[in-house]
């Protein structure tokens, strides 16, 4: 059986299958391990321990944070792993393999070992293997090498997996497959769960593993303190169990993961891929986004407008039909002709030919008797006159123009090796997305900076650019005119213009690590293979849906349905993301700092605790866990900056110091009088929920109607509970002595006063 026929069914059923880990999400043995064998809840559960030994069950409340966070947690992570794995198999681009001398698409996982693989433009390698025909095969190996140059690929080269096809066609026959292909290899570990880079996720690291070396020395000293000066063991470890519990963030992480994991269920809905969950970090901080004119400003379609001849070359209708005709997978460009000259003429038989590329600009075939014909750029392939004049008047109006060049022979890798005669323009009309002036409106709104950035001439760009009402349209820069050995001058000139033509794919490459140089955090949109390097270096890749699939293999992000209107929304919920978790991050911290400064001086002094575990429960429920949950979800416009750590400590160290600080006072002050001791933790307990009541108003600022509600429904609920006696007994509450709570509630308004004006000093405090 010949190679070219390919395998038989019979083979196919007995080779080794294609199977890869996806690496969208975790499995679900690995989420449950995640989210119930953590530090936090190991702690919490010796504690929880200690109470139903020594002290009374309803200390124990916290103990159910262990179930809720684990609960909550696996739900949601199961949602995510749902939506990533659901849209990770519509994103999955089908292989084109021969079976039984028959074409078919399959799914990446049914390819086996020994497959007939067909390539065409833009298709990406997924397994290695030995190249059995090649039409002009050029394949990119730069995400594997690095080196930019496309490789020339003939009978019997390897090709890898990792690398795509930018030019010609060929076929080639899989002889790695699965976990022993050579891209598989390289990234065994990208192959399994992880995650890229997150400032967002390493500052909570950073905070949960600080915290607990704090946690064990303060918890000793908190315990030796408990035991040493208490007149028995319950009160003791009741006491002691209170300040550990409350030092620890437990719920922190969880509203990290609920807000990323609901992130991409929100995105997943509105077809939006979200390839690795630190993307949606990525969404927030975008200042620059990068626009590619094609597939993204314009639909992906074109149509063939007008043959212009220049001189009476009477072939010129039949060369330009057989160009089309050339490629069994045509292009854009190649598809608008060809829907006018659906076949090549009669007797148009190319002996060699030369297949488009990003790089070149131009294609071209030698016909034999009919002579050679080059179809490309008219600033590429033309070097002045008439012709090329009159190229340009058209491309002002938006309108792409390519010439069509007859040449004495088919030039090599690199145009103006052979003189061309033109023989005619060739006009195609560009589909401009009926949303794209609306959508870049927002972004101007939000401050994010566009760059138009094309293949196309500058002149073409600069006018559907004008036309769709983006600042500095007008302006355009010929990209072949750049600096390219000094990224300082390139990045002036990124900064001072918006619209690029004749970018090649280095350049557009370079252009990302330039805007990246000077501080800007780049987003880049595109669909074409020449795309690829620069959403792969950029800070967040976006492809489009009808993309290649080597170009929806690197990006990020993936707009499955194609619609460029879907953006403002993929940027809003990355917003809606940072914005909330450092929210939720100032609640949470606000309290560790609190428990970490009344742990430390209860533990000095040697008194006993404020309050018992069920008050901390209680006021925490109240002023942090309930109120995190909606904030955490809620919409919010804010572009996210960096320095997440530095402002959620600006703010959580001042108002955590207040905070204890004022509880301590009250119940110094409380303890003072003849009052009991459950009476002087129910002035503590009164003052600890003002003061962080308080906080929790001036991190929900801007205060709108249901913020309001929020806020002003947890003081209700904790004005009930006082009120109700079933509620006071069982968590301990006796505001019997009125002076006392007198005294909580003033001393509550002086911290509450004192916090207003210390995290305003600190430059934290939203207006």
């Amino acid at each position: 059986m010949s190679v070219a026929h390919g395998l038989t069914f019979e083979q196919v059923a007995k080779a080794k299958a294609n199977h890869i880990p996806r690496r969208s999400s975790r499995s679900l043995s690995a989420i449950l391990r995640a989210n119930v064998f953590t530090l936090f809840n190991l702690v919490i559960g010796v504690l929880w321990a200690l109470i139903l030994i020594f002290g009374e069950w309803q200390d124990g409340l916290f103990g159910l944070v262990i179930v809720a966070n684990a609960l909550i947690g696996i739900v949601q992570e199961l949602r995510a792993k749902r939506t990533l794995d659901r849209l990770a198999v519509i994103n999955e681009a089908p292989v084109r393999v021969r079976r039984d001398g028959a074409e078919r698409e399959i799914h990446p996982h049914e390819v086996v070992l020994g497959d007939l693989i067909l390539l065409g433009p833009g298709d990406r390698l997924l397994v290695d293997g030995e190249v059995v025909h090649s039409d002009g095969l050029e394949i990119d190996e730069s995400l594997l090498t690095g080196e930019a140059d496309p490789v020339h690929k003939q009978q019997g080269d390897q090709v890898l997996s990792g690398s795509f096809a930018v030019a010609g066609s060929g076929a080639f026959v899989a002889t790695r497959v699965g976990t022993d292909a050579y891209a598989a290899k390289l990234a065994e570990e990208a192959s399994k769960f992880h995650l890229a880079h997150s400032e967002l996720r390493a500052g909570v690291s950073n905070f949960i593993k600080y915290i607990t070396w704090l946690v064990i020395p303060i918890g000793a000293l908190l315990i030796y303190s408990q035991l040493h000066n208490s007149a028995d063991l319950r009160t003791a470890v009741t006491g002691a169990v209170a300040g550990i519990v409350t030092m620890i963030p437990e719920g922190l992480v969880l509203m990290t993961s609920i807000a990323f994991a609901v992130g991409v269920v929100r995105l997943g809905r509105r077809k939006v891929l979200v390839q690795e969950l630190p993307a949606i970090e990525g969404l927030a901080r975008v200042d620059v986004l990068c626009l590619d004119k094609t597939g993204t400003l314009t639909a992906g379609g074109m149509d063939l407008g007008e043959v212009l001849p220049v001189g009476d070359d009477p072939a010129a209708d039949q060369a330009l039909a057989a160009l089309a005709n050339l490629d069994e997978r045509p292009n854009a460009t190649a598809e608008a002709i060809r829907a006018r000259h659906p076949a090549a003429p009669e007797g148009w038989t190319a002996r060699s030919t030369v297949p488009f590329s990003s790089a070149r600009k131009w294609s071209g075939a030698d016909f034999g008797e009919h002579g050679a014909w080059v179809l490309g750029a008219p600033d590429v392939l033309l070097r002045g006159g008439a012709c090329l004049d009159r190229a340009t008047e058209l491309a002002a109006t938006g309108t792409r123009v390519l010439a069509l060049c007859r040449t004495d022979s088919l030039p090599g890798t690199e145009s103006g090796e052979a003189e061309v005669e033109p023989v005619a323009l060739v006009t195609l009309d560009q589909r401009v997305r009926p949303d794209a002036r609306e959508t870049l409106g927002y972004f101007a709104k939000q401050g994010v900076t566009l760059k138009i950035i094309s293949g196309d001439n500058p002149l073409a760009v600069s006018a559907i650019a004008t036309g769709l009402g983006i600042p500095g349209g007008e302006r355009s820069i010929d990209a072949r005119t750049l600096p390219h050995d000094d990224p300082a001058k390139l990045g002036e000139l990124l900064d001072t213009h918006t619209v690029f033509g004749r970018v090649s794919p280095q350049q557009k490459r370079e252009f990302v690590a330039a805007l990246q140089a000077r501080g800007h955090t780049v987003a880049m949109t595109g669909d074409g293979v020449n795309d690829v390097l620069a959403l792969k270096d950029a800070d967040l890749g976006i492809a489009m849906g009808a993309g290649s699939p080597a170009t929806k293999a690197v990006a990020q992000v993936v707009l499955l349905d194609d619609r460029f209107a879907t953006l403002p929304h993929v940027v809003g919920e990355g917003r809606r993301v940072l914005a909330n978790i450092e929210r939720v991050s100032n609640l949470f911290l606000t309290k560790t700092f609190y428990a970490i400064v009344l742990s430390l001086l209860v533990g000095v002094a040697g008194v006993a605790f404020p309050f018992a575990p069920r008050h901390s429960t209680l006021v925490n429920a109240l002023v942090i866990g309930i109120p995190a949950f909606f904030l955490a979800l809620a919409p919010t416009l804010e572009r996210s900056k960096p320095g997440f750590v530095r402002r959620v400590l600006r703010f959580a160290v001042p108002a955590g110091v207040l905070c204890a600080a004022a509880v301590l006072v009250s119940f110094w002050a409380a303890h003072n009088g003849a009052a009991s001791l459950l009476e002087n933790q129910t002035a503590a307990v009164i003052t600890l929920f003002l003061t962080t009541w308080w906080v929790l108003v001036l991190i929900a600022r801007p205060l709108n109607w249901w913020r309001v509600l929020l806020v002003g429904g947890m003081a209700v609920l904790f004005v009930i509970g006082m009120a109700l006696p079933f509620v006071r007994e069982f968590f301990a509450l006796e505001p019997g002595d009125l002076g006392n709570d007198l005294t909580a509630a003033g001393i509550s308004i002086v911290a509450a006063l004192m916090i207003s004006g210390a995290v305003k000093l600190a430059g934290t405090l939203r207006p």
